[in-house]
């Protein structure tokens, strides 16, 4: 057994956690998708946690990204 056998359940065990990992990101961005929707077409809008969502939606979406390029190999054309 060569320590690339070894190494292999490991980079399965790190592939499966990023997966895991952008599910539950993606559910998140969708969830304050829906959380703003729904203060958007309030009477009265929170502006300030309006703005805090926005923010934190930007955060996922940043993350999401990079586990995504994680995820994704490089393909050199």
């Amino acid at each position: 057994m060569t320590k690339g056998d070894k190494d292999q359940p490991e980079l399965v065990r790190a592939a499966l956690a990023l997966e895991n990992e952008l599910a539950r990101l993606q559910q998140e961005h969708r969830d304050l998708d829906a959380a703003i929707d729904a203060l958007h077409q309030s009477p009265a809008p929170d502006l300030l946690r309006l703005q805090r969502l926005k923010k934190r939606k930007l955060q996922l979406r940043d993350r999401i990204a990079f586990i995504e390029d994680q995820i994704t190999p490089d393909i050199i054309a």
